[in-house]
């Protein structure tokens, strides 16, 4: 039986606050580049698919640079991988401010989705060393996972205004002072330096983690949950627009699911002692599952959002059990590879699963990938049904 985890030391939990505003800046970052860039590919006439190509490229660099994060997070603390995020998301953002053209803001969005990457691997790593008891590990990541969605659901608003009232620059400037306020938001967070290791240390590859059962099941029901939600991103602008919806509908639709997502974040921080992470997982893939199913003839737009509703509310809630989970089922000196190694698979199911889902849709019928991803989740049951 392993030994309890040791108390947080009380100057870390007050730095608490300035984790999530660090998140929620360099978090913000990415969202209003990836708004601008979008915006200003359509306004110079590139299509869509150009759209599409700058938004693959926000996941692409997670995918090849989580792993490293994680290690550096592991060496270092928090301090030297939030540093080269905040640095990454600052280049990404002044390149594309400086030279306005296709290739300069390419860059500008590989270099922001991965200063994502890097930096949110050392936030959570962060975070979880501040939690005292198992409870506390689900209110904390709850917390962490409103930054995300609150740097969502303002950055394109903010973005929108600037780019409306003063120029297509504005947003990409706006952009550029978001990292250098995370920089200095993550000075206030006091240095928690992990143990020195000696030169005879011999690292273990991140892919050794696989072999902990408890770590590989997490992983597949994090797969599952999250293709889910890249499906409900998908279904619901096709669905949508073959019922003849207006766009502002489609958008209320979407917006329903992340309200929802938000809300039961809140909650979990309300009732995070009573909760069984297990059980509350294995709840909400089977409500998502059930929703799946159904979401397709659910009847008009108030159908539409009750339904994204309900998967807001089951998929929303995942992430916070996922990570603390996560956190009681592998070594402590290597939470940063482990969480390095989950970002590196949900990314990369976040590049293969639009494209699968859209040529699925296209060969079979709209409402195809939902029934596809209850059938995952079904099958994702029997891992879960053994944490």
């Amino acid at each position: 039986m392993s030994d309890p985890a040791p108390a947080a030391p009380t100057h870390l939990r007050h730095a608490f606050p300035w984790l999530i505003a660090t998140m929620i800046c360099v978090h913000a970052c990415m969202a209003t580049t990836r708004v601008t860039a979008s915006l200003w590919v359509l306004n110079q006439g590139y299509g869509e698919a150009s759209v599409g190509m700058l938004l693959s490229l926000f996941a692409v660099a997670p995918i090849v640079l989580s792993l490293w994060a994680g290690r550096l997070a592991d060496r270092h603390g928090f301090h030297r991988p939030v540093g080269v995020g905040v640095a990454m998301a600052f280049v990404g953002a002044l390149l594309a401010l400086v030279i306005p053209q296709l290739w300069a803001i390419a860059t500008g969005c590989l270099l922001c989705g991965g200063a994502v990457a890097v930096a949110a691997v050392a936030l959570q790593r962060e975070a979880g060393l501040m939690a005292e008891a198992p409870g506390e590990l689900k209110r904390i990541f709850s917390w962490m996972a409103l930054g995300p969605a609150m740097s969502n659901a303002l950055s394109p608003i903010i973005a929108g205004l600037l780019i409306d009232l003063v120029g297509m620059w504005a947003g990409f400037a706006f952009a550029t002072v978001l990292p250098l306020l995370a920089g200095l938001l993550a000075r206030q967070v006091p240095r928690n330096p992990p143990a020195v290791r000696t030169k005879s240390f011999r690292e273990r590859a991140a892919w050794d983690l696989f072999r902990l059962p408890a770590y590989r099941r997490l992983l597949i029901v994090n797969l599952a949950l999250s293709a889910g939600w890249d499906a409900h991103s998908f279904v619901v602008p096709v669905v949508g627009h073959a019922r003849g919806l207006s766009a502002s509908s489609i958008g209320v639709v979407l917006g329903s699911f992340a309200v929802a997502a938000t809300v039961v974040r809140l909650a979990i921080v309300r009732f995070a002692d009573d909760i069984d992470e297990a059980k509350a997982l294995r709840a909400a893939m089977g409500v998502a599952m059930l929703t799946f199913i159904a979401y397709a003839w659910l009847p008009g737009t108030l159908g539409l959002m009750c339904g994204s509703a309900l998967l807001g509310i089951a998929l929303g809630s995942v992430q916070p059990m996922i990570l603390a989970m996560l956190h009681r089922a592998t070594p402590p000196e290597r939470h940063g590879q482990a969480l390095g190694l989950r970002m590196l698979t949900v990314n990369g199911a976040t590049v293969a699963m639009p494209m699968g889902f859209g040529m699925l849709a296209a060969a079979t019928a709209l409402a195809a990938p939902m029934w596809v991803m209850a059938a995952a989740l079904l099958a994702a049951q029997w891992p879960a049904r053994k944490l």
